[in-house]
């Protein structure tokens, strides 16, 4: 009567946490300057203008305004921040 063993269960129970990775302000929001817009590995998504990218990837705002998402002919897309139009002041 030949038996095999049954495998343990020390090589399971291993499950990571999530990185909150993705887009953290879309297209159309108003943003202030330092706004992180999203958070990626890698350029997934580009920086535009009015936009940063720090060393990990991270695209921020630059300028206060609203967030705007367009993709290039290549297939790009890229992330921008549009500044609002100041309302003059009636005299």
């Amino acid at each position: 009567m030949a038996h095999k063993k049954s495998g343990g269960s020390s090589s399971n129970g291993r499950d990571t946490i999530g990185k909150r990775l993705g887009i953290k302000k879309f297209g159309g929001e108003h943003v202030i300057p330092g706004n992180i817009l999203v958070r990626q590995r890698g350029t997934k998504w580009h920086p535009g203008k009015g936009v940063g990218m720090g060393r990990d990837y991270t695209i921020f705002a630059i300028l206060e305004g609203q967030v705007t998402f367009q993709t290039s002919s290549k297939g790009r897309v890229y992330v921008s921040v549009k500044p609002e139009p100041v309302p003059q002041a009636a005299e």
